[in-house]
């Protein structure tokens, strides 16, 4: 059964705000490889399950938005002694049905019969949509 993260994107407003995040970070880094980093405290107990076509749902300003592709959770030390997880994007960010979902710290796993669906081709229109019209289309349960 496959299982996806879900975690809140602080200091991000919008999901083109994050995509310009992860290209210049990738820039900044002088990554070549084909994937994003993001750092955590915790390592996730239930790899396989995550890693066997789980995502990372980001939720941006109290909204489930889009999700990334989970490559690898690879468990780092960093300069001080302290144990991290780095958890390994797709730094392609796929666009979700939005849905509400109300603040939490850290990451929890999220069951995929439980996450949103990929917007596709055939919410494109909808992908396109101000980020706040979005939303309060969402709120109103019309998307």
């Amino acid at each position: 059964m496959t299982l996806h993260l879900i975690k809140l994107c602080v200091g991000i407003d919008t999901v083109a705000e994050l995509e310009d995040w992860i290209a210049e970070k990738r820039r900044r880094e002088r990554r070549t490889r084909p994937e994003h980093i993001h750092t955590t405290r915790m390592t996730p107990k239930r790899q396989d399950e995550l890693l066997a076509g789980g995502s990372l749902y980001w939720v941006i300003k109290g909204m489930v938005s889009c999700r990334q592709r989970l490559l690898a959770l690879r468990p780092v030390t960093d300069g001080e002694g302290t144990a991290r997880c780095q958890i390994v994007l797709e730094p392609a960010v796929v666009p979700v049905s939005p849905r509400p979902c109300g603040p939490f710290q850290g990451w929890r796993y999220l069951r995929g019969a439980d996450a949103p669906a990929d917007l596709g081709a055939a919410g494109e229109a909808v992908a396109l949509m101000p980020d706040a019209m979005r939303r309060e289309l969402a709120a109103l349960g019309l998307l």
